[in-house]
Formats: C-alpha cells, structure tokens, sequence
C-alpha cells in the first residue's frame, strides 16, 4: 500500500493506538474495523507522500523488503503485488486507485466492503477499480515467474562482474535495459536512470570495481520477491540491488542507497 515499511509500521502503531483507545466491546467486527482504519491512515500517508516526493531528490524507489527473512507461507499469492516494477507502477495511481486496487485484487475484499471502508458507493468503488486495474495492464510488463531462472541469469550476470568480463555483462542484459538509483540526495546515486545495455554494463562493472578496491562485501538476497544482492561495508548495509528478469535477460537494475530506505531491511536482515 505505501512502498515504505517504516511508513507501514507507523500505520499499524497509530491503528492500534486507536483500537487500545475504544470501547471494544461495542465493535461486532474487529478485523473490519482495524482493517478500516489501516486503509484510512495510509490514504492519508500516501498523499502526503505524494507531496513530498515532489522535491524528493534524484529517481524515487521503494523500500526494499527482505522477502528472503519472510516465512513463505505469508507471501503466498502477493508475491507479485511487491516487486520493485510493480511498486514503481502503483505510484502512478491515484491515492484512491491505489487503496480500492490493493484491497480488492490484493488481498480480495468486496468491492461493498471496500466502500464502506472508504465512505463511497459500491458502485463507484467499481469504477475506480477498474479504472486502476486498465492503468496497470497498460504498464505491466511480463517478467520471468520462474524464481530458479531469475537466480541463475543472475548469478551468471554477478559473475561475470567479478570477472571484469563487460562483453558478458552486455550479453545478459536486454538491450534496452535501464539502471535506476536511489540515493534521496543523501548519499550518491545516478542522477537520473541510466538506458542500454553497454552503458549499464560499464557503470557497474565500475561499481564492483570500486567496491572491490573500498572492501564492500556482496552476498545474495531475495529483495521484494526478486533476485538481488547486499552490499556491506562491514556490518553496515551500504547498498541494495534488485534485478528484474524477463525472456532470460535483465531488464531492469534497481539501486537502492538511501539510509533511510535501508533501515527496515537492515533490521529484518538482522532478525533472520
């Protein structure tokens, strides 16, 4: 709902501040009534986001989420709701078509349900839903399901970076790749998203060079339920990758190095 986990958290604590706060015995549906007030907080949070990311510095990213700590059983059937593409995509919507989208083809509430959640008729609830569903089937590309494919058209692609082999690099990378990274004029990051195979190869290819030479240690992760990599600086997490794999090449590289962004992920790292 809000691609931030910190922001997910502060939702939840302020819910249940307000249930702690209710007469509970005259509530009939607690799940109803908490679910109500999760929706509400984060239409709220999500427009002040949208506010804020208007003078946000540089490309904006989601949080990353280690769905690698996450027992599997609870990613069942959502998986695809957190992939850094889809994320990036939902930004797009509307505060509202995010919320009636989520709900409904997510985590599959009635759209009469949702309704009253929100205060508005079922029709119209109807409305949004498909209006944000034919906004996504625009922009969604197809992406590889296969999680053991995208493993290894990864890790061929990683070594190939620890082997300076860029003709390699550029082999696994779709033509029209494009790198984008997150910095959140915190630390440094690609000002802008960077397009095609040769320029992506040769900017990491750097970036692993670099790394190499400053003694950042790199070990595999499943990131938003996609193949990526940690980047440490000792125990400190100093960077995120995500790959997004489609017809066996990589489509797209996301960066993550905002401190801020990285906090949720270093903490459920560390709770693995």
């Amino acid at each position: 709902m809000l691609g931030s986990v910190t922001e997910a958290e502060d939702v939840v604590q302020d819910a249940f501040v307000r249930w702690s706060e209710m007469d509970q015995s005259q509530i009939r549906d607690p799940a109803a009534w908490l679910t109500t007030a999760v929706t509400r907080l984060s239409l709220d949070r999500l427009k002040s986001a949208r506010r804020r990311r208007e003078t946000y510095v540089g490309p904006w990213l989601p949080e990353p989420l280690a769905t690698d700590t996450v027992d599997p059983a609870d990613l069942a059937g959502t998986a695809d709701s957190l992939t850094f593409a889809f994320l990036v995509i939902l930004e797009s919507l509307s505060p509202l078509e995010r919320a009636v989208f989520v709900l409904h083809d997510v985590f599959g509430h009635p759209h009469a349900q949702i309704a009253q959640m929100l205060g508005r008729g079922p029709a119209a609830i109807r409305q949004v839903a498909a209006r944000a569903r034919r906004h996504l089937e625009q922009r969604q590309h197809r992406y590889d399901a296969d999680s053991r494919r995208q493993r290894e058209v990864t890790e061929a692609f990683l070594a190939a970076c620890a082997g300076e082999d860029v003709e390699a690099m550029i082999g696994l990378l779709a033509p029209d790749v494009t790198f984008t990274g997150d910095g959140g004029g915190v630390v440094a990051a690609t000002p802008r998203p960077v397009r095609g195979a040769g320029r992506v190869a040769k900017m990491l290819a750097g970036f692993w060079a670099t790394g190499q030479r400053r003694g950042l240690s790199v070990e595999a992760a499943e990131i938003n339920a996609e193949p990526g990599i940690v980047v440490r600086d000792g125990e400190d997490i100093e960077s995120v990758f995500v790959f997004e794999v489609r017809d066996h090449r990589i489509t797209a590289v996301r960066g993550v190095r905002n401190p801020e962004k990285l906090a949720g992920f270093a903490r459920l790292r560390r709770g693995r």
